[in-house]
């Protein structure tokens, strides 16, 4: 099945999330994604992407915890590691891409819009957060990185101690977001950005985006492979597999 959609508004790639109403991240998902991204790296033509969801109840809900929980530890640690990957492309793209957040981004679907450059959210119940300690497990590594760089430490302890959803004013306030906008305005004014960005030089962009990313790159590459195996370990403790099962509840 296809989950992303991709619509090219001039030389702007819309890439929209489009598994079910809540877009749960699966493998499959991560690796349709990585082709999109990879594509409009390569394509000339592309200025740079607006990375969104096809509705406005869900960017995302974050892993698709029904489907992993019952994967064996060499499934789950391919899912894991290409998840994480998909995250350092992201991150790392050398173009423009803003997040347009049409509806709840939690978990993995907050990580997703951290590698992007700018986050733009829509208003009304839109909540953004990472609730990884509620389930037992760390914030995966590449995010960490990413969040203590985008917020100051005060916010990323309260984001990644509590586990909690805020709403678009409060991400405002910590920095999670860039911009709060009524909901229809958000992909027109992400494709602006982009227009904006490309309008002074996209070669000038491209160095001062690797000068502000390199050193979280490098430290992210040194010490993942390590990360991932503490996370792994403690997704199949005890202790987590009860949280994960109490989860599949709300999900």
């Amino acid at each position: 099945m296809k989950f992303i959609e991709r619509e090219l508004r001039k030389k702007v790639a819309i890439l929209k999330l489009n598994r079910s109403v809540t877009n749960p991240i699966n493998l499959e998902l991560i690796n349709q994604l990585s082709g999109q991204i990879k594509m409009a790296k390569d394509d000339k033509d592309i200025a740079g992407i607006v990375f969104t969801s096809a509705n406005s109840k869900f960017f995302s809900i974050g892993f698709d915890i029904p489907e992993l929980i019952n994967s064996t530890r060499a499934e789950f640690k391919e899912f894991y590691h290409y998840f994480n990957q998909l995250c350092i492309d992201l991150y790392a793209f050398p173009k423009p891409i803003i997040a347009a957040i049409t509806g709840h981004a939690v978990a993995g679907g907050c990580i997703l819009t951290l590698c992007c450059d700018y986050r733009f959210i829509g208003e009304g119940k839109k909540l953004m957060g990472l609730n990884e300690i509620k389930l037992g497990v760390p914030v995966p590594y590449p995010a960490d990185c990413i969040l203590r760089q985008i917020v100051d430490d005060r916010a990323a302890r309260m984001i990644l101690d509590t586990g909690d959803f805020f709403p678009p004013e409060k991400t405002l306030k910590m920095g999670l977001v860039d911009e709060v906008m009524p909901q229809e305005h958000l992909v027109n004014k992400a494709v602006e950005r982009v227009e904006s960005i490309e309008s002074h030089s996209l070669d000038a962009y491209r160095v001062i985006k690797r000068n502000r990313i390199e050193g979280i790159v490098t430290k992210i590459r040194t010490s993942l492979e390590e990360k991932e195996k503490i996370f792994i370990e403690m997704w199949y403790s005890t202790e987590t597999r009860e949280k994960l099962k109490a989860a599949l509840e709300k999900f």
